[in-house]
């Protein structure tokens, strides 16, 4: 089952309410507004494919998100 980390990054003073929008998505599993580069993190379950989650259709269409970044955790052997 691969999952994916989402780094993003919202327009200033939003990214409460991104992250408690996006806690609502299916398929994800954590999303958390952090201090730092990024506002956002996610955590997201892709069964079997991120890329192909409904968890990066609904982040994208949430407004006032800038810019994501998605990094995959790799399968285990």
């Amino acid at each position: 089952m691969a999952q994916a980390y989402i780094l993003i990054q919202t327009e200033v003073g939003k990214a409460t309410t991104i992250a408690e929008r996006i806690r609502q998505l299916p398929g994800v599993i954590t999303a958390e507004n952090v201090v730092g580069p990024y506002d956002v993190v996610v955590r997201i379950d892709g069964n079997g494919d991120p890329g192909s989650s409904p968890a990066l259709t609904g982040i994208q269409q949430v407004a006032g998100i800038t810019r994501t970044l998605t990094c995959e955790v790799p399968a285990r052997a």
